[in-house]
Formats: structure tokens, sequence, C-alpha cells
């Protein structure tokens, strides 16, 4: 690795402080918190590039798989209205699917308290594997369950225990999926590794309304009501094997093996002094409470505009503003796949300019910007619902490629998994699921068309007060967890630079 020029060294070979300083700044800011600043060779992770990719890899496909169930309800949701509760207004059939729709996410709270835990206790990758056989359990069998005019009132109570059953699994899926990829990527490059997470959950949408919209075009209203519905479904079944051999090859990770071999024996200059027990609900709340009530912050309003910009969108371009389903679905796949091309840059700039400064800007664009982005979607021209689509999603964008990496940085290594869980499950309940279910409510109540960006903007102004209250973490080491890095090199720098210059 070359040197810059600005990091001469002292004639015994060692950096002069202002440029080992300058260099390793993350580092050195670690080190002025704690009493012992002596890091040694041992203490830092190399990582393995191929390694890393793999993660990334089976970890996006998981997360890929899941929001690709979730998904296809979303964009099914009138269809599923039609056929598993067939009496009523077309409003109160909409408002049931929703509310089933919602149903996934009042037990995911337990599905991380379940799972999150297990995956501090016995390893990452076992419990992601068991996840990934759940959802796709869940989700394949709702396509093989029959109609309410062929069984009655049983039809929507399978319906309703298959989504507990995904929103189970789902509990474990994304504290595990971004703590997988935190703990695998090298601190300089977290953000950017990060965020092949959430692309994974945009591809997962894509390919969940692509599906849905090629489906409709081709079979009609009447065609995917009758059995067209479940194509997508009974789809998750290979996906979820394919998802499940990528997860099982991989070995954990590097942070929680060490973690493992060590038993937390980590220098004091790498890891914050955490003596709480892996697995331990209790001490968990106890000792972390202020970080999880910042993470169900954060990740409330991040879970709001996602859900309102991926999975009610659609919706409300149908039922609202009478567009067809499949030419709203089109503009939000166009949309989608912008986000997709642009979504690992945001990655790279969270890691070169900081966690906070992205998640602020994608808070202040949606507080800014969603009024003005419904009044260009009300006005209805494809021009105008696609520039109101866009504004959104450009902020959403800037949440996306981010919080993977964020999240994950708030919670030490031996607690890391429940306590992402617990958080962000916890959130999602209470705000994400039920987001379709709300707005769709107000509306009906309010009859305004304008309640969704309200919603937003509300959900925006809290994520801006936690994102001013929450700690930098780009380029740092993970609390509990040793420096990682790219080369060999890198490390023997990293030692070098908090050698004492000697004195004469």
């Amino acid at each position: 690795m070359e040197r810059e020029a600005a990091t001469s060294p002292t004639e015994n070979g060692h950096e002069t402080d202002a440029a080992a300083v300058r260099r390793h700044p993350a580092l050195f800011r670690a080190i002025k918190r704690r009493q012992n600043p002596r890091l040694r060779r041992s203490d830092i992770t190399i990582t393995d590039e191929a390694a890393v990719k793999r993660a990334v890899k089976a970890a996006s496909l998981g997360n890929a798989m899941e929001w690709f169930d979730f998904g296809i309800y979303a964009y099914l949701a009138g269809t599923i209205g039609r056929v598993f509760f067939p009496s009523g207004s077309d409003t109160a059939q909409l408002l049931s699917s929703f509310a089933t729709f919602a149903v996934a996410f009042l037990v995911r709270p337990i599905g991380g308290m379940v799972f999150g835990p297990m995956g501090d206790k016995i390893g990452r990758k076992k419990v992601l594997a068991l996840t990934m056989i759940l959802m796709a359990i869940g989700t394949s069998a709702i396509g093989l369950i029959p109609s309410y005019d062929s069984i009655g009132f049983w039809s929507p109570l399978l319906l309703i225990l298959f989504r507990l059953l995904q929103g189970f699994s789902t509990g474990g899926e994304y504290g595990g999926a971004s703590t997988f990829i935190a703990e695998y990527a090298p601190d300089k490059r977290r953000g950017f590794f990060g965020s092949f997470l959430e692309l994974g959950t945009l591809a997962g949408y894509t390919a969940a309304a692509s599906l849905v919209t090629g489906l409709t075009a081709l079979l009609g209203s009447d065609g995917m009501d009758s059995w067209g519905w479940r194509v997508p479904f009974l789809a998750a079944a290979p996906l979820g094997m394919i998802g499940i051999y990528l997860r099982l090859r991989l070995d954990d990770t590097p942070a929680y093996l060490k973690l493992e071999e060590s038993n937390v024996h980590i220098s004091e200059a790498a890891t914050a002094v955490e003596t709480t027990a892996r697995g331990d609900l209790a001490k968990i709340f106890r000792t972390h409470w202020r970080s999880l009530v910042l993470c169900i912050a954060l990740v409330g309003a991040y879970n709001v505009t996602d859900y309102m910009l991926l999975s009610y969108m659609p919706t409300y371009l149908s039922d609202e503003l009478h567009y067809s389903e499949s030419h709203g679905l089109m503009i939000l796949v166009a949309t989608m796949v912008l986000l997709m091309l642009i979504i690992n840059q945001v990655g790279r700039l969270s890691d070169h300019f900081g966690r906070k400064p992205v998640l602020m800007t994608g808070m202040i664009g949606f507080f800014v910007l969603s009024a003005p982005a419904f009044v260009l979607v009300q006005e209805g021209s494809l021009l105008a619902v696609s520039a109101g689509m866009l504004m959104l999603g450009l902020s959403l964008v800037c949440l996306l490629g981010t919080m993977s990496a964020a999240l994950p940085a708030m919670f030490p290594t031996n607690v890391r998994y429940g306590s992402l869980s617990v958080g962000y499950n916890l959130s999602a309940s209470l705000f994400g699921g039920t987001t379709p279910l709300v707005i769709t409510a107000l509306i009906s109540v309010t009859d305004s068309d304008m309640m969704p960006a309200y919603y937003a903007m509300a959900a925006a102004l809290v994520g801006v007060v936690a994102v001013a209250c929450m700690k930098e973490t780009a380029q740092q080491p993970l609390a509990g967890s040793p420096p990682s890095v790219q080369t060999e090199e890198e490390a023997a720098e990293m030692v070098e630079a908090q050698a004492p210059t000697p004195k004469f």
C-alpha cells in the first residue's frame, strides 16, 4: 500500500503524531476514548475479499426473498381482498387485505426476541438459514390456500396463519442479515457492502412488481382472481432453496468467531467495555435501552417512508387515482430500477462523509418533498407521477443505502443480533406493516388524498431528531469487535501508527 505524501515517517521509522492521526482518524478517536490505547496485530481482523462477497451475496439474496414475499402480497392486495374477503365494499376488502398484511408484523417482535438472541448464542448463519426455511414455507403455503368460495372462513383463517409464520421468521431476518454483512465487511467499506442488503430489498420488490405486472397483463383481472395470484407465492419455494444453499455454505462472521475463540479477550483500543451476557434479553433492555429507543425511532421513520413508497403506492395509484394496476406498478418498477443503479454509490458516500449526513439528507428530503411529490402524483400525467415518485425515491435511497451499516454499529458484538432484531422488529411492527392500513383508513376518514404525504412528513420529523441524536460510526470498528481491514499492510500501519515516537 502506498503512503500519502503527508504521512512521512520519522528518522526512526515511525510516523509523526500528526501524520498518524491524519492517516487513521477513526483508530485514534477510538484510542482517545479508552484507557488502554495499545493495539496488537493479533487484535486486527484481515478480511477475505472473496468471503466478504459470498457473505454479501447470501445475506442480500435472503433479504431479496423476504421483500419479494412481502411485495407480492402488497401488490396483490386488491386481488387478495377479492379472493379471501369477498363480501363488503371494495374499501372493506382492501382494508381486510391490508389488515392481514399488518398481522404478520404483530409477531415480528416475538420472532426477533427468539431468533436474535439465538443468533448471538449459536451463530449468525444457522439462524439465518432457519429463518429462510420458515419464510419459504409460509409464502409457498399461501399460494396453495383454497379461495373463500371453496372453503369459506377457513380460507382467510389459513391466510392469517401463514402470514403469522412469515412474520415470525422475518423477525430474525433483517437483524441477522445486516449483522452478518457488517461483521464481514472491513471498517472503511461497511457502508458500501451494507448497501447491497437494501439492493436486495429493491431487487425483491422489483421482481415481485414485475411478476405481478406481467401476470396481470397476460391473464387479466379475472385470470388473476381465478388462479394467477398463486404463481408469485409458489415461486418463493425455489428461491428459498437457493438462498438456504448459499447461506449454509458460509462460515460464521469473523467478529463472532473471534468473540467465541477469545471469550471477548480483545484489546481495549478496539472494543467497547460491555459485559452483557450474550442472548440475555433482560440485560439487553436494561443495559442498551438508550440504543434500543434510538433504533426504534430511526427504523420507524425509515419503515413508514419505505412501506409508503414501495408497498402502498401502487394501491394508492389504482384505488385513489384510478390508475390501472399494471400502469402504477410499471412506474414503481422504473423508479426502483433507478434506485438500484445508485444505491451502492450512496453506501460509498456514507463511508466517505459519514452515516449521519446521508441519513439526515434522506429524512429532510421526505419532510420537505413529500407534499410537492404527492401534488405531482395527483396531477395524473405520466411525467408528473414519475417525477413525484422519483422525488420520494431519491429521499428513500439515502436511507436504504445507509441504514444497514448504521444500525448494526449501534450495538456491541455480543448482543448485536439480539438487540438489533428486537429494536428493528418492535418498530417495524408498530410503524412499518401498519402503514398501508393506517394511510387507507386516514384517507377514508378525512377524504383527503394528501394523507400519505402528511404521514411521511411526521415520520421524517421523528427521523430528523433521531439522526441528530445518534453517534457517527463510519470508518470505525464495530463496538465489541477488533478493527477490520483489507490487507496485512493496513493492519501493520495501524499498529505502527500508535507506536510512540522515541524521545531523546
